[in-house]
């Protein structure tokens, strides 16, 4: 299992692990960095601050209830729906490719994209934040007439790696779907 250091579209670093478990099959996993615990005290005691301050000038406690409850709950939902710790694509040349998102709570999202409805894995360019970037994406047939692309799906979403890493599994992918075609 090979494992590189990379960074995003930010700067942040992030690593790729590539598995190999077979000539027609392998696994990427591109992993975050782990929240950051100073980042995360920093907000809740900003808006504990915030919330006293005002519960100063008007003496009610529903403000600092409300505070402390909102707080926490923002934490939960980020944890358990946002922030994405891994992701994860698995090519199985004769069957097809799954994609897999693991959360910092523990929750895992888990999409599988037969070998018959993929046309191919393309590098594309978008524009984001008054810049370009570039993503891996799967390009999805189209049923009735299988030179048209009915769909595409992104990959690497919540990582957003760079072009570098990009290049790295798409060619890995390639070689894949090469073989199985």
């Amino acid at each position: 299992m090979a494992e590189e250091e990379f960074t995003d579209i930010n700067g942040n670093s992030i690593s790729l692990h590539c598995q190999t478990h077979s000539a027609f099959c392998r696994e990427f996993a591109v992993n975050s960095p782990k929240m950051s615990l100073r980042k995360v005290m920093v907000y809740t005691c900003f808006i504990w601050l915030f919330a006293y301050a005002v519960f100063f000038f008007t003496e009610n406690t529903a403000v600092l209830s409300s505070a402390i409850i909102i707080t926490l709950l923002g934490m939960i939902i980020h944890i358990h729906f946002v922030k994405v710790d891994q992701e994860t694509l698995l090519i199985i040349g004769s069957l097809g490719v799954q994609l897999t998102s693991s959360y910092a709570s523990g929750r895992e999202s888990t999409t599988f994209i037969e070998m018959s409805k993929l046309k191919d894995i393309v590098i594309n360019e978008a524009v984001y934040m008054h810049s370009i970037i570039y993503y891996l994406c799967i390009l999805i047939k189209d049923p009735a007439d299988p030179e048209k692309v009915t769909s595409v799906v992104p990959l690497f979403q919540s990582s957003k790696p760079r072009l570098n890493c990009l290049v790295h599994v798409y060619r890995s992918c390639q070689e894949i779907i090469a073989q199985s075609r």
